[in-house]
């Protein structure tokens, strides 16, 4: 009765979350996972249980190589967005902490991309990365035309060699402001008496940020990557707003709704498995050591 007492309270008050959680998160991904291992293949219904063949027709026997096409163009994507985040968050957030003047109107201006809604980016992006080149040319295009930078004119996300490269040119611009914030709160989260102590010992400024300063914005940086990673893994609706249904563009995210538009329900599952693994993959790794990091601290 004491535990109950003790206990009761507070799984009451969670319990309507942990319910929904369990049904609509983890019921579904058991049915998921149930589902990608049937050869329900059209709308007629499941007619046993086949293992692991649809997993391996994804990367044996799919058409075209589609599935590891989409892997490759999810990696292009995903690394050019990691770095491009990373590398402009952790420059306007040490810009910012270096103080500036008007510094609330550029945190505003670095972070209103995030209010912004990836569809609604999407087509504005797709407009600037008008793929048309010469008299014809809207968008960048026309600007490096109109600058007298025909040179530097191209087809962006209907290049066959970069295509993906360029589509991670409006995630950066919509998550990089995100990332300074991380930064920026990092930074402002130093003790001051490290400073001191490191300029009373006659270290230089960069020393002071080399040996100092970036040392102690790892978690920051982790936590960034491992946030705009699984982000990168899921996107769907930024590609679709852009490019649209395209081969050249196409994610694993992309090839599971077209999936579904042909009533395959069980290969669409196991391309969603894989994406629930590959998230994993990165997630469950950042959990542990956040864990034993606050266990050890």
């Amino acid at each position: 009765m004491r535990r109950l007492r003790h206990w009761g309270p507070g799984l009451l008050l969670l319990s309507p979350s942990l319910i929904l959680l369990a049904v609509f998160v983890y019921g579904l991904i058991a049915w998921t996972t149930k589902l990608s291992v049937s050869d329900q293949h059209d709308a007629l219904g499941s007619k046993g249980f086949v293992g692991l063949e649809n997993y391996k027709n994804l990367f044996t026997n799919d058409i075209q190589d589609r599935f590891t096409h989409s892997l490759k163009n999810l990696l292009i994507f995903t690394v050019v967005f990691l770095v491009g985040t990373m590398v402009f968050g952790l420059l306007w957030a040490f810009l910012l902490e270096r103080g500036v003047r008007a510094e609330g109107f550029f945190r505003t201006v670095y972070l209103f991309p995030m209010a912004v809604s990836f569809v609604a980016s999407g087509v504005v992006w797709r407009w600037l990365m008008n793929p048309v080149t010469g008299d014809g040319a809207g968008g960048i295009n026309a600007l490096f035309a109109a600058m007298h930078l025909d040179f530097l004119q191209n087809k962006w996300w209907t290049n066959p060699t970069w295509g993906m490269a360029a589509m991670a040119m409006p995630a950066i611009w919509q998550l990089s402001g995100y990332v300074m914030a991380l930064f920026l709160a990092g930074f402002r989260g130093i003790p001051a008496e490290l400073k001191e102590a490191a300029a009373v010992d006659g270290a230089s400024t960069y020393r002071l940020y080399r040996n100092v300063i970036f040392p102690q914005l790892t978690p920051v940086a982790l936590s960034a990557l491992i946030i705009i990673g699984h982000m990168s893994m899921k996107m769907f609706d930024l590609i679709m707003s852009v490019s649209g249904p395209q081969w050249l563009t196409e994610v694993p995210a992309v090839y599971v709704w077209q999936t579904l538009l042909t009533s395959d329900y069980a290969k669409a599952a196991a391309i969603s498995i894989v994406l629930l693994v590959l998230v994993a993959l990165v997630i469950i790794p950042y959990l542990i050591y956040t864990n034993r990091a606050e266990k050890n601290s």
